[in-house]
């Protein structure tokens, strides 16, 4: 079974260090992870070092099994392409990297499945080059999925799709993640969306990890105030799904965390010191 879990990971660019010293405890199969922060905080260059697309420090700990081909699978935010393929062409070649072109019938019957289950089967003819931008990052998610990975690093996957469809595409990554047993971890910018579909979330800042636990237990007026430099409180709708009510930008924002906190039930104790 794939766990993960990262140990004092740093990447810098030159010499700028833009992720440093971050540690989590063991994340485990079957959940989905938010990883939350402002702009810049570092969310991408850490995606990109533990898919080993960006050298650094510390290490990636993947339990018990060794890391194989499409173990850990990253969709990064940029999902444009200039390549002449239609759609399926393209999650063919996705389905088949590494590997023999030679197209089995199980394939393509999953490769079917996943447009279906993304409701993007009217795609499959259509060259890439003719997507919108929400639909190319609908592609971009089947061309992950189909490499059947036990880690998904999906950057901001939901960026360029309407309301109904990224409230679809998060169901249905919770669903992935819980029926394939598979560790899942988007970084997203909807706190909202992290509440509501998100097991845990990881809150970095200026390159370092802030806050690490339950969506209900990081993601409170103090993150709002600190991390965001917002005014707003977590309140239950009507509902009963935990939301966030801003009152607009913080005349009290505090110097960034100086700790990484665990935050989670009888947990105050520091990760790192930062």
């Amino acid at each position: 079974m794939v766990t993960l879990r990262l140990n004092d990971i740093g990447t810098r660019y030159g010499k700028v260090q833009v992720v440093s010293g971050i540690t989590t405890p063991v994340i485990q199969p079957g959940t989905v992870t938010a990883v939350i922060g402002p702009n810049a905080a570092g969310k991408s260059s850490l995606f990109k070092r533990i898919a080993g697309l960006a050298k650094g420090t510390g290490s990636v700990d993947l339990g018990a099994i060794a890391k194989e081909r499409n173990t850990i699978c990253y969709m990064p935010q940029d999902t444009g392409s200039t390549a002449v393929l239609s759609v399926y062409e393209s999650i063919i070649l996705a389905a088949k990297q590494g590997s023999s072109l030679r197209v089995k019938a199980d394939e393509l019957a999953r490769i079917d499945e996943i447009l279906a289950a993304l409701r993007i089967s009217n795609l499959a003819g259509r060259n890439l080059g003719e997507l919108s931008g929400g639909q190319r990052q609908l592609v971009a998610i089947a061309q992950t999925l189909v490499r059947d990975p036990k880690i998904l690093l999906m950057d901001e996957p939901t960026s360029a799709l309407d309301l109904h469809r990224q409230m679809e595409v998060l169901s249905f990554m919770r669903d992935v993640a819980k029926g394939q047993n598979i560790i899942v971890l988007i970084a997203i910018h909807d706190l909202n969306h992290a509440l509501q579909y998100c097991d845990q979330a990881m809150a970095i800042c200026d390159g370092r990890m802030v806050a690490y636990g339950p969506c209900a237990d990081v993601i409170d007026s103090d993150l709002l105030r600190d991390v965001y430099q917002v005014d707003g409180h977590v309140e239950l709708n009507s509902l009963g799904h935990r939301h966030i009510v801003l009152r607009g930008p913080s005349d009290q924002a505090q110097s960034r965390h100086s700790t990484a906190i665990l935050r989670g039930p009888g947990s105050e104790t520091p990760l790192a010191a930062q």
